[in-house]
């Protein structure tokens, strides 16, 4: 799977589970380490647990897993690191206090209508 369509997959996971401010920021001419970032805010350290562990489990049943995780202890921020593609997932004060959008502000964002499941 491409870092694109995992970055649209990821999203659209954390969006199902009702994650709050879904961003996806294209990164791969910022920096070596990856190519996109996909963040998204959850209302309770119980949600961010919940939307990680969604977002893990949906890209497992197609047979991709993360190299590596961090903040599963916490749950305030948590960190899916699938190589192309690094999901964070905080709640709304780790997200307002680390600030990811504006830190990448040179990025480009994937429109929501790009990554958004069509309404059935």
């Amino acid at each position: 799977m491409d870092s694109k369509t995992l970055a649209i997959e990821l999203a659209r996971a954390l969006d199902a589970k009702k994650a709050l401010n879904i961003r996806v920021l294209k990164v791969e001419d910022l920096t070596t380490v990856t190519d996109y970032f996909v963040i998204a805010t959850g209302t309770s350290t119980t949600h961010v647990g919940a939307l990680a562990d969604e977002a893990d489990f949906v890209l497992s049943q197609q047979g991709v897993n993360p190299l590596r995780t961090e903040g599963h202890d916490g749950k305030r921020w948590v960190l899916l690191d699938y190589g192309s593609v690094i999901v964070h997932v905080f709640t709304k004060e780790a997200h307002d206090y680390y600030d990811l959008e504006h830190l990448w502000a040179d990025a480009a964002e994937m429109p929501a209508a790009e990554w958004m499941k069509p309404a059935e």
